[in-house]
């Protein structure tokens, strides 16, 4: 495998570069969008690893203008914090997988080569309040494109308890 592993957090790119190398796998990186399009022409990648937040930057936003540049090429979106509306509107924008962080070397050879992993989660698993609350805040800022007071109006809630409840990891189900 010839992997572009695009990802802004240094450590944690060298160790997963690190174990796909020992894993077989090439691996070039990039840390930014423009670096990763550099990259994506030079190195011909068939398959990378997108980070969802890039310094800031949406990795959504790469999606589009690397499936243009390499349309046959498997992109997996890894995330840390995941959620549905983020990983509908990943698959939408051309993304072939969304993996949320951590994830098992395992898991992401088995995703990068468009296998089920073991680790997979079922889906036949109940989400609490709190995670459902999470879901429905993402799908509406989605909707409003990230605009925190628009979408703190629709839910009805002031807009600093929003931004609160934004800054905290997502709940697990």
């Amino acid at each position: 495998m010839n992997i572009l592993l695009i990802e802004d957090d240094s450590v944690f790119a060298q160790t997963l570069m690190r174990r796909l190398i020992s894993g077989g796998c090439t691996v070039s990186h990039a840390a930014n969008s423009s670096e990763a399009l550099l990259q994506a022409r030079a190195v011909r990648p068939t398959h990378i690893i997108l980070d969802m937040n890039l310094d800031g930057e949406s990795g959504l936003a790469l999606l589009a203008p690397l499936r243009a540049l390499l349309p046959a090429t498997r992109i997996v979106l890894l995330t840390g914090f995941a959620s549905i509306a983020t990983a509908v509107q990943a698959i939408k924008l051309g993304a072939d997988d969304y993996l949320c962080k951590p994830a098992s070397l395992a898991m992401i050879l088995a995703t990068l080569n468009g296998q089920a992993s073991d680790d997979s989660v079922s889906e036949d698993i109940v989400m609490s309040p709190d995670r459902v609350e999470w879901e429905h805040i993402q799908a509406v800022l989605g909707r409003n494109d990230g605009n925190i007071s628009k979408t703190a109006r629709q839910l009805n809630m002031h807009r600093r308890t929003l931004q609160r409840k934004l800054q905290k990891k997502p709940v697990s189900s």
